[in-house]
């Protein structure tokens, strides 16, 4: 049984082709990316679901390289004390990591959640106030989604405090940062993600994720998956 609202076959495999082939990417080539793809790309984070409609978004494009610099001092900073966390046999394997893209990228990207927009009381947000976050990071997705579709590659800097992009960002109190992205093209794609290439954690089978009207209740039919 199919839906009448559902895409083309072709169109169908464009979205699914887009979710699979995302990719954090990291390492960049030189290019400026034209404001009619960062507008795209802006539009379609903000057309992502948002609780109460309250639409708690702003997006901050940084191409200036001071400020980017002083992002990616407390990126060093932030990676360093990060890096003492590991096991001892597993800090040369982080150190060799390459996780930003900061000052390769055409741009930096940084998108915030107002948590006082519309108010304290929200619609959907009365039992669960964490929705404007979640909110958020939906329109995160939508924008990574959309500039694999335009080839443009997107990687997401969570190693930084966030004290440090408030201060540095100049951001009002109620606003939180919620994802610090590099955006620029790559000559690169990769197959699979690179965390996984590099053995640094395993995949988990979808089978083993699905559970059935209670936690841990699976169907040893869905073993295939």
């Amino acid at each position: 049984m199919t839906s009448p609202h559902a895409f083309s076959e072709a169109e169908r495999s464009a979205v699914y082709r887009a979710i699979r082939e995302r990719r954090d990417i990291r390492r960049f080539r030189p290019g400026h990316i034209p404001d009619d793809i960062v507008l795209r790309l802006l539009r379609a984070a903000a057309h992502a679901p948002s609780v109460g409609y309250m639409q708690p978004w702003n997006f901050l494009v940084i191409r200036d390289m001071e400020v980017r610099r002083n992002i990616h001092q407390a990126f060093l900073a932030a990676n360093e004390e990060a890096q003492t966390m590991f096991p001892p046999e597993r800090r040369d394997t982080y150190a060799a990591l390459k996780l930003e893209g900061i000052l390769d990228s055409g741009l930096n990207l940084c998108i915030t959640c107002d948590r006082s927009r519309f108010g304290p009381v929200v619609l959907g947000r009365t039992c669960q106030p964490d929705m404007d976050l979640y909110s958020t990071v939906c329109a995160v997705q939508n924008l990574w989604l959309a500039a694999r579709a335009e080839g443009v590659g997107v990687g997401w800097v969570s190693i930084l405090r966030l004290e440090d992009l408030q201060r540095i960002l100049g951001l009002p109190e109620n606003v939180v940062p919620i994802a610090y992205l590099c955006v620029g093209y790559t000559d690169v794609f990769a197959a699979e993600p690179e965390l996984k290439t590099s053995g640094w954690l395993p995949e988990i089978p979808l089978a083993e994720m699905i559970f059935y009207d209670r936690w841990g209740q699976s169907r040893k039919s869905l073993t295939v998956l």
